[in-house]
């Protein structure tokens, strides 16, 4: 029993000091830190904003007939690009058509009436002349001889000056007649030109963005214009029974003012001045990089879940026609860039807590702080004023092995209390 019990102990020694090996020789075997550096490298720093929005038409054209009428010969779609004065669509309407024949009908009989103005005046100035100079008149003969006899006709003053106001009545007639033919002919010349509206065409170069029309479709009167936009609608391709006064029976985008407008965090904004380079990227055009400068910057924000951002219009430097209206586009705005000067990665910058910043700095095995003055700053580099020089190497990244084997350590010293 005794020699039992002896076995016993040296087992239980055994697995004691088994576990006490486990526990404090991992827990000795400590791996040394090790840091990751970069060098303060001197060159040019940007720094930059990036907002996100879409493609718009800064100009856009309505087509909105002024007269009324069936729609007849649609030939465009959304999408489709055309030239200023291409066929868009007709309208059937042919009392434009009898106005016009009336209209001529009428210019034709003031002619008529100007010319018998005309003849009327030259009889009147006949007779006064014939008055003044003591005219004459004749008579016919009887018989198988014919002879003329002229006898000399006397006129009173009275006479004459009725004679004289014949002539101005006749000058008077002549000007109602002049006028009237003019006035007759302006008709005319508008009855044609309103029948001429029948065959509609682009007022200007660019994509159809909207047909809101079909063939068969009654038009009402509504008013026509070329608008200045931030933005263009796109077309949602239906198409309604008739057309109204606040939807446009076509809409042509202008691409020759195709531009990019984004949205700018209220954070940013104070740093995007207008004139500032741009760069351009579309979801929908991988590997597309257009270039392009800020033209506007919206005064008003607007207000989306608590957060303000404001409208940024950019210009493209040059066009491509695989940019399409309402296209989604992100770009990066130049706030400023600054040359030669000392950079250093973000992730060796600290903070001491008033306002300054420091780096770590190897000197030797041994990480020392070293107080800096920075200047730009970008989302991954920072300008260093003084501080440093260039070619010094700074701690980016501090690898701790051991925060990995202390907690392996954990789990054997739990090993060895549960053994306990």
């Amino acid at each position: 029993m005794v020699k039992n019990n002896k076995v016993l102990f040296s087992v239980i020694v055994i697995v004691a000091l088994g576990g006490s090996y486990l526990l404090f020789g991992r827990g000795s075997s400590k791996s040394q830190v090790q840091y990751v550096t970069s060098a303060a490298e001197k060159g040019t720093l940007t720094a930059s904003v990036s907002g996100s929005g879409n493609v718009v038409v800064d100009k856009i054209a309505t087509v909105d007939p002024t007269i009324t009428g069936t729609v007849a010969d649609l030939s465009v779609k959304v999408g489709d690009s055309v030239k200023k004065g291409q066929l868009l669509f007709k309208i059937e309407n042919d009392q434009l058509g009898v106005s016009v024949s009336k209209a001529w009908a009428s210019y034709q009989q003031a002619l008529n009436n100007l010319e018998s103005a005309k003849v009327s005046k030259k009889q009147a100035q006949a007779d006064l002349n014939a008055a003044k100079s003591g005219g004459s008149t004749s008579g016919g003969g009887s018989g198988n001889s014919a002879q003329t006899v002229t006898t000399k006709a006397t006129y009173t003053k009275d006479q004459i000056k009725v004679l004289e106001e014949k002539v101005k009545l006749a000058d008077s007639s002549i000007n109602v007649a002049e006028q009237n033919v003019s006035a007759v002919y302006e008709d005319y010349l508008n009855q044609q030109s309103i029948a001429a509206k029948r065959t509609v065409t682009a007022p200007i170069a660019g994509i159809v963005n909207q047909v809101n029309i079909k063939n068969g479709d009654d038009l009402g009167k509504t008013t026509s214009s070329v608008a200045s936009t931030g933005s263009s609608s796109s077309s949602t391709g239906s198409s309604s029974s008739s057309s109204s006064s606040k939807q446009s029976p076509i809409v042509i985008g202008d691409l020759g003012t195709i531009k990019a407008q984004v949205s700018v965090n209220e954070v940013d904004i104070p740093n995007v001045k207008v004139g500032q380079k741009t760069t351009l990227k579309f979801d929908a055009l991988e590997g597309v990089s257009l270039t392009g400068k800020v033209e506007k910057i919206d005064s008003l924000g607007t207000v989306s879940q608590g957060v303000v951002t404001y409208n940024v219009t950019i210009a493209f430097d040059s066009s491509d026609i695989r940019v399409k209206p309402e296209m989604s586009v992100s770009a990066t705005i130049i706030t400023k860039v600054k040359h030669d000067v000392i950079i250093i990665a973000n992730s060796a910058l600290k903070s001491d807590g008033e306002n300054g910043h420091y780096v770590q700095v190897l000197r030797g095995k041994t990480p020392v702080r070293r107080v800096v003055e920075v200047g730009l700053a970008n989302t991954t580099e920072t300008e260093i004023i003084s501080g440093l020089e260039e070619g010094e190497k700074v701690i980016t990244q501090t690898v701790d092995p051991n925060a990995t084997t202390t907690s392996g350590s954990s789990g054997q010293r739990g090993m060895f209390m549960g053994s306990r």
